[in-house]
């Protein structure tokens, strides 16, 4: 498959995600969230990184919020458009610590002086994307810019992606660059990629 075919396939995924009402994705998002909780490598980290939702993305404040409640520290993304990459700070309080950033995504205010995170600290990987199978596969949104923070930054991390059941394919077209996740957690299901089993 071309890097064109990818494109239409994520811009095909994505306008379908766009397309789902606001209360329906609120509804999913947090039928993620809890199936998310049940898995134990999850719900022991000590410090996550978590991306914060833009548009239609699974929700995550909630989940930030939920982290911080018991006693996690939570890092959250920087996009560092000149060198291409993400640098992970740490939150206590998303109302205060965000604000607009990179294409509008909410991201660790600058102005707050909010420490910054060693990667390597880092035990689990929340992200999102655009496009997912069940083995793995994942497409971002065209910058690459989790797949260098998981190869280069954080390769010690767990890889769990959060994704809406209509996000999923059966084969997404990988290329060499592309970093293949350890979970994957929709609405509906618990994905565990080294087992290659589903928990329903």
């Amino acid at each position: 498959m071309t890097e064109v075919d990818r494109q239409q396939l994520r811009k095909n995924v994505l306008a379908a995600r766009n397309a789902m009402e606001r209360a329906e994705r609120s509804a999913k998002s947090r039928a993620v969230i809890e199936r998310l909780w049940q898995l134990t490598a999850f719900a022991n980290a000590n410090l996550p990184f978590i991306y914060v939702h833009f548009r239609s993305e699974v929700e995550t404040i909630g989940l930030i919020r939920q982290c911080l409640a018991r006693g996690k520290q939570v890092a959250v993304p920087r996009t560092v458009t000149a060198t291409k990459r993400l640098d992970s700070y740490l939150i206590t309080n998303p109302c205060h610590d965000l604000r607009a950033g990179y294409c509008g995504i909410p991201e660790p205010d600058p102005d707050r002086l909010l420490p910054l995170v060693e990667p390597t600290s880092i035990d689990v990987v929340v992200l999102p994307g655009s496009v997912f199978d069940a083995r793995g596969g994942r497409l971002g949104y065209g910058g690459g810019y989790y797949d260098r923070f998981l190869a280069e930054a954080a390769p010690q991390a767990l890889r769990i992606g959060l994704a809406y059941e209509m996000q999923l394919v059966a084969t997404v077209p990988l290329e060499p660059h592309d970093q293949l996740l350890d979970y994957l957690v929709t609405e509906d299901r618990l994905i565990a990629m080294a087992l290659h089993k589903t928990t329903k």
